[in-house]
């Protein structure tokens, strides 16, 4: 199963005709491990900038769609959150025509940040036969093509224990095709789809026939049916 007509993956982001598409950046993390007593150095905008930067360079798009949890706090806004979603925003503006805000589970409160640079938070958004939702949630209306976040997948090998990585999964959901982006924080890399523990309520009927795309380096690598992987 190759990807749908119109679709490539560029690093962690997707894109569909003149639509970039990325998720789950979670900006604000490195504030909450402050407080549970993990020091780590405020480096997590300074990455995903650099990385959108490099996937600005390999596309024309005119519109970027962040499907869902841009900032990781669920009940306030952190003083990090609030000066660095501005900080990405004041970017992004520099690099496409529109930004498209869906909503996800952590943005409770991304309403008074996105009001600062005048941008729409909505509840799914949709082009043509294709839909973007966060996926914490279904959907009311089903179109041809699903593409959601939430799940953070990644991936594990039998035989390699210790390496994972980030990547995509295509599949079917009813009469769906299903599109699941891997998280674009720098910070985690995500939950493990061979152990079959899934948030999202999309995944929750498996995965074993699901394409798998490996983002490695900048790098996409087709790797399979999972159900192929674990046989290896």
């Amino acid at each position: 199963m190759q990807l749908p007509k119109h679709f490539k993956i560029i690093d962690l982001a997707l894109q569909y005709k003149d639509t970039l598409i990325i998720g789950d950046l979670q900006l604000g993390y490195e504030a909450v491990l402050h407080k549970q007593g993990v020091l780590v150095p405020p480096f997590q905008l300074k990455d995903i900038l650099k990385r959108l930067e490099n996937i600005f360079k390999k596309t024309t798009a005119k519109r970027i769609v962040i499907n869902g949890d841009i900032k990781h706090q669920f009940g306030s806004i952190s003083e990090q959150e609030w000066r660095e979603t501005l900080q990405l925003f004041d970017y992004l503006l520099t690099k496409v025509q529109e930004i498209i805000l869906v909503k996800g589970n952590h943005d409770l409160t991304l309403g008074p940040i996105a009001k600062k640079r005048n941008i729409a938070i909505v509840d799914s958004y949709t082009i043509d036969d294709v839909t973007i939702l966060h996926g914490h949630e279904l959907p009311k209306k089903i179109t041809k093509i699903l593409v959601i976040g939430h799940e953070y997948p990644a991936i594990s090998f039998p035989k390699r224990p210790g390496e994972k990585y980030k990547c995509f999964l295509l599949g079917k959901w009813k009469r769906s095709n299903l599109l699941v982006l891997p998280s674009f924080n720098p910070l985690t890399e995500g939950s493990d789809v061979m152990q079959e523990h899934f948030l999202s309520p999309f995944l929750q009927g498996g995965i074993k026939n699901f394409e798998v795309y490996i983002v490695e380096s900048g790098k996409t690598l087709h790797f399979g049916k999972i159900q192929t992987i674990k046989k290896l």
